[in-house]
């Protein structure tokens, strides 16, 4: 058992029937009244994310997740196949287990969430940051950069975003995955 003061974020917990890890935490200690701590937290398995608070001092059942590294293979009828760099084993996850499946590429390297109790999948996550090439995008016109203009482009892994106006096709571009924002031309 685990209490409030154990807290951080990407801390993971057993609440409710369900595995939640912490996106967010505040200490709250107000001039009249008890302790308390506001947390938003995401569940593991659905990625629906809740504000929930909670008494200082509150005791809390501390799930065990381990990291590991897997490789991307390949998407059929039975999901998104995956191979452990280290063991070579294959795991399938379906799509909603992974945070930005539109961003995958055959040969990519990604961090696969397990319960350590029980040896399950919890969640996929690629990196924080992406770098591809634009495959496809209209030419900009010339001139009208004086604003932020953005234009759609398709990148290698088929899925679209809006760079701006001076991106060209073979171009590479780095893209957050959380939102599938533009964030720079990548240069060789």
């Amino acid at each position: 058992m685990a209490s409030t003061t154990d807290f951080r974020n990407g801390y993971c917990m057993e609440l409710d029937n369900g595995l939640w890890t912490i996106v967010e935490f505040l200490h709250v200690k107000p001039g009249k009244g008890p302790a308390f701590v506001r947390t938003k937290l995401k569940n593991l398995v659905s990625g629906k994310v809740v504000d929930r608070t909670f008494p200082s001092g509150y005791k809390v059942t501390e799930v065990r997740i381990e990291r590991r590294t897997y490789q991307y293979l390949y998407k059929d009828d039975m999901g998104y196949h995956f191979m452990n760099t280290e063991t070579y084993n294959q795991i399938a996850l379906q799509e909603e287990m992974i945070n930005a499946p539109q961003f995958l590429l055959e040969g990519q390297n990604v961090e696969v969430l397990f319960n350590a109790t029980d040896e399950t999948a919890l969640q996929c996550e690629l990196p924080q940051y992406i770098i591809q090439e634009v495959t496809y995008t209209e030419p900009g016109v010339r001139g009208d950069t004086a604003t932020n203009a953005t234009k759609p482009a398709t990148l290698k892994s088929k899925a679209e975003v809006n760079v701006p106006l001076f991106i060209n096709q073979g171009d590479k571009v780095r893209i957050a995955t959380a939102d599938g924002s533009y964030m720079e031309r990548v240069r060789d």
